[in-house]
């Protein structure tokens, strides 16, 4: 399955559910106490995260899609710092707050980037919470997916009401259930229970068939559109009525923390499907998504540019040959990194040291470099009969294994002005004694506020000479 980067800025996602703060305590531990035998943590720092819906919204808004959050809080500190940092990452957030009820907070005592204790503040909800059927309704309006984020805390109590309402706009419901009765998300378009609370409603799947086949049989008896069962250390399953089951591996190359796990599976599909992206390729991103957020401590948001350069690396596209679509998309992940693109051209039919000094020179200026090199017809009409002497494939093959190299592309004309027009490179590299006015492209990279610079070649290395000796013998 091939993978892309979906464009996230035109796919509005709503969050309905169990809101809270995860809140770490982080300090250096020396000595056991002489109260008790515990360690004795001195916080040097206390550190809040959006966690449960607030933390699915978070992600949602990390990989650049808008993100709306509908949830209930206490009237209390806890709220105002969600708040807060929701705002500052740009998503809209809609508490119902009670007085007299604790804002829910996980509180974790870290010490070395290890967790010593967890400390919960919740209580029951002592009133009917989230009867904001109308407030709902309203938010609907323009809305390209609904996600139920529901950790069972009790905010959520009208799944039906939500997945009626989004239905009936045809808006894709998605669910990351929790509980022992999953009747509730009758008609969710997906729903996404991890292992453990899939068996705990169908019992327990001695084998990937016997999952497969419960699975199925619980899509028909609620009428969900889709089942995906996150299985940890061996991936995913995705589960349709009509198709063969996908199975997808782990794609963690470390874990560290699972915690949030779940949260990034299930924004990174919303905003995938709000996206247009079919669901096996929206399962797949997810996959990769969650492959990144264990490998980091504690509920992390993962960022467009972080889940565009896994996507390279599983296409390969982080260095090497790459098709205009595929650079374009490295190229909008180095800016995302703060790279400078630098970008030189030519033939390069017979690569010798002169190239190879001039290519490492080319490199400096940047942070990557493209070498864009003419194809095999264009080499012809500017050389001449019998050149090239490399075909196009072998040339870039070639350049793309220089370590001075990030990127190789081809051309079909006699210059790169097209190309140049839509890579926008930050610096233009030529070899030679032209005057930079002289340089192809250097109007069009002036233009857009670029620089182009032309460096010195090695004495006595010319491609030519080199052919013409090898003729004359």
């Amino acid at each position: 399955m091939k993978l892309s980067m979906p464009r996230f800025d035109q796919a509005p996602v709503l969050v309905v559910g169990d809101v809270m703060l995860d809140r770490y305590w982080h300090g250096g531990t020396s000595r056991i106490s002489p109260e008790a035998p515990v360690p004795v943590v001195k916080v040097d720092q206390i550190e809040d995260r959006p966690g449960g819906a607030a933390n699915v919204a978070l992600n949602i808004a990390a990989l650049g899609a808008p993100a709306a959050l509908v949830g209930v809080t206490g009237q209390d500190e806890a709220a105002d710092s969600l708040a807060n940092s929701l705002q500052a990452a740009g998503v809209r957030s809609i508490f119902q707050r009670i007085a007299h009820q604790p804002t829910i907070v996980k509180l974790r005592v870290m010490s070395r980037h290890q967790q010593l204790l967890r400390i919960d503040f919740e209580e029951p909800f002592a009133t009917d919470p989230l009867s904001l059927g109308a407030e709902v309704d309203g938010l609907l309006e323009g809305v390209k997916v609904l996600v139920l984020s529901d950790y069972g805390k009790g905010a959520l109590k009208n799944h039906q009401a939500l997945i009626q309402a989004a239905r009936a706009k045809g808006i894709p419901v998605l669910a990351d259930p929790k509980g022992k009765d999953f009747s509730i998300y009758r008609g969710a378009s997906l729903i996404t229970p991890n292992l453990s609370e899939f068996e705990t409603i169908v019992g327990r799947c001695a084998d990937e068939a016997e999952l497969v086949g419960k699975g199925l049989k619980l899509l028909e008896e609620l009428d969900l559109g889709a089942l995906l069962v996150t299985r940890g250390e061996h991936g995913m399953t995705l589960l349709r009525t009509g198709h063969p089951a996908l199975h997808l591996p782990a794609r963690a190359r470390e874990v560290f923390d699972v915690t949030g796990a779940g949260d990034t599976v299930i924004s990174t599909l919303a905003a995938a499907i709000a996206a247009g992206e079919d669901l096996p390729h929206a399962v797949a991103l997810a996959n990769l998504a969650a492959g990144i957020v264990v490998g980091k401590l504690g509920t992390a948001a993962i960022s467009a540019p972080e889940l565009r350069r896994a996507i390279q690396r599983e296409e390969g596209s982080e260095r090497g040959v790459l098709g205009l679509e595929q650079l374009l998309l490295a190229i909008d992940d180095a800016r995302a990194h703060n790279e400078k693109i630098v970008f030189t051209n030519g033939c390069f039919d017979i690569l010798h040291a002169g190239h190879v000094t001039y290519l490492e020179q080319a490199r400096a200026q940047g942070d990557r470099l493209i070498v864009a090199i003419n194809d095999d017809a264009s080499v012809s009409r500017l050389k001449g009969p019998g050149r090239p002497i490399n075909s196009v494939d072998r040339r870039m093959a070639v350049l793309a294994g220089l370590g001075a190299v990030d990127w190789v592309i081809s051309f079909p004309e006699d210059t790169p002005e097209n190309l140049l027009r839509q890579v926008k490179p930050d610096v233009l590299v030529k070899g030679g004694d032209y005057g930079i006015d002289q340089v192809v492209g250097a109007d069009i990279v002036k233009a857009y506020g670029g620089t182009v610079k032309v460096l010195g070649l090695v004495e006595n290395s010319s491609t030519t000479a080199i052919v013409e000796k090898i003729r004359k013998h």
